[in-house]
């Protein structure tokens, strides 16, 4: 499978817990097929995760297609506003 959600279910933020559920949401709305990468069964996982993204403040959600880095929840909301998720996903 391409495209890897990292997220956690282990959180404090409502804001991380409301970015998740909107990715999952659209990701699910366009029968986008994704693999859930859950970091919070592992602090391995996590760095994974920021080494991947290229910053070592990552937060989830952080969007890969495989392991190509396609960002995180802002510019995954930008495509979504600009109607070019498979372009920020690298389907197209």
């Amino acid at each position: 499978m391409g495209i890897k959600l990292y997220y956690t279910t282990v959180t404090a933020s409502r804001t991380v817990k409301s970015q998740q559920a909107e990715v999952i949401r659209i990701l699910e709305s366009k029968s986008i097929q994704y693999e859930l990468i859950d970091i919070s069964v592992g602090g391995e996982l996590r760095d994974e995760m920021r080494s991947k993204a290229g910053n070592p403040a990552a937060v989830p959600p952080q969007l890969f297609n495989e392991d190509q880095y396609c960002g995180d929840y802002e510019m995954f909301s930008d495509a979504v506003e600009a109607d070019s998720v498979d372009q920020f996903l690298k389907l197209a």
